[in-house]
């Protein structure tokens, strides 16, 4: 009867190269929707505010961090479609989605971002960017999404039919006693261009069933990074202590904006929609702060067109998180999700990001697991000088979805 239900039910497989014989069962009689008058505004509302409570919940002030609101919500809006009893009404407070649900809006926003149909391209050895030798390339913006279940185990037909028609994926059988980490672990390699190694260390032999997402991104600047670079630049972390590091620097027109204890500029990526907003505090001040959802409606608006020096470090850092005590500290304590299959909770989540930014662009990559056990304006010349801890965000930008979030609190660590 699963494996039925697995045939009639799982939507566009997902190809996972080096997996074997495969898998992932496909099926024409659930076909991918295209929803109207999906509730996008209150889902990135939420998603925006979420970011920021996570972040402020688990980043040290002198600590780099960086975290992917998208594929957070993306995983777990995945299982509020089989969330049961007070686990539903908790997930939608702790991450402000719609009272319908929020599958039509990441639906329809996986249709206005994503720009690659399948993984992202494997990096050529050797290969270097140089924005001087011919123009920027598209973005490259990927979002995958897997259902991994025990061979065997019987899905709830309005779980399986929600994930295909509204995330588009289907159902790859494993074995939880056997390789099945191994698999899942490739998955993320695949999706992410190699950029996150694994999703999880180990899984309990009790776990019957993961839920898992990827995003990855990667865009060239507008306009790159090419005036001579300002080397051995003193840049102050929080605790008033400085390291040497190289600020990168152009000078030109960008959205610019100030407010009192802060100032803001928006980097647009090449040939997209996509920004990248850089929110410096004033000395001392808190970079998270400016993710906060007040902040960044200001941002949206405040942001005019100026004559701008920039100067700002590369950065390359990556991040994980064990996301159940923080999301217990955000509220969401309960964990019924009988409505993917009887007697499943969720055991484990996790979510691993990185980031690299340098003259030429942006590259990132996040992949969120769960793991379930079945058991049960300005004047010409303003100057934007990040040489103190500073957040970010990269933005699409007709509907400020945040894909990235974070801090630099130390650009020469690579934690």
């Amino acid at each position: 009867m699963n494996r039925l239900l697995t045939v009639l039910l799982a939507a566009t497989a997902l190809t996972v190269c080096g997996m074997g014989e495969s898998s992932v069962a496909a099926a024409k009689e659930v076909e991918r929707e295209a929803p109207a008058g999906a509730p996008v505004a209150e889902t990135v509302r939420g998603l925006t505010a979420f970011g920021h409570n996570l972040l402020t919940t688990t980043a040290k002030p002198g600590a780099n961090a960086v975290l992917s609101p998208l594929s957070i919500g993306y995983a777990y809006g995945m299982a509020r479609s089989g969330a049961a009893g007070r686990t539903g009404p908790e997930l939608d407070r702790v991450f402000g989605f719609p009272s319908g649900g929020p599958h039509t809006s990441f639906n329809t926003l996986t249709r206005r971002i994503v720009t690659l149909d399948g993984p992202p391209p494997a990096p050529a050895p050797g290969a270097t960017r140089d924005a001087r030798s011919g123009g920027p390339a598209r973005p490259l913006v990927g979002l995958a999404n897997g259902l991994f279940t025990q061979e065997g185990l019987s899905v709830e037909p309005k779980f399986l039919r929600t994930l295909a028609a509204q995330y588009g994926t289907g159902v790859r059988e494993v074995d939880f006693t056997g390789n099945a980490l191994d698999v899942i672990n490739a998955w993320a390699r695949e999706q992410t261009a190699g950029r996150v190694k694994k999703v999880f260390d180990r899984l309990d032999p009790r776990i019957k069933l993961v839920i898992a997402n990827a995003v990855y991104f990667k865009a060239e600047w507008a306009t790159a990074f090419t005036d001579p670079p300002e080397k051995n630049a003193a840049f102050t972390r929080a605790d008033g202590t400085t390291v040497r590091t190289t600020l990168m620097r152009q000078t030109g027109s960008f959205s610019y904006a100030v407010r009192p204890g802060w100032q803001a500029v928006e980097l647009p990526y090449a040939k997209s929609d996509l920004v990248m907003w850089v929110l410096l505090p004033r000395a001392g001040g808190s970079p998270a702060r400016l993710l906060a959802p007040p902040v960044m409606a200001q941002v949206a608006t405040a942001l005019k067109k100026t004559p701008v020096k920039i100067a700002m470090p590369r950065w390359d850092f990556a991040t994980n998180l064990s996301l159940h005590k923080p999301l217990k500290k955000l509220g969401l304590a309960d964990s019924d999700y009988s409505g993917i299959a009887p007697g499943v909770s969720l055991g484990e989540a996790v979510h691993r990001a990185t980031i690299s930014v340098d003259e030429w662009g942006t590259e990132a990559a996040a992949v969120t697991g769960l793991a379930f056990p079945k058991s049960a304006m300005i004047p010409p010349g303003t100057e934007v000088r990040a040489d103190h801890p500073f957040a970010f965000a990269i933005v699409h930008r007709p509907t400020l979805t945040p894909l990235f979030i974070g801090q630099v609190a130390d650009p020469t660590a690579k934690g």
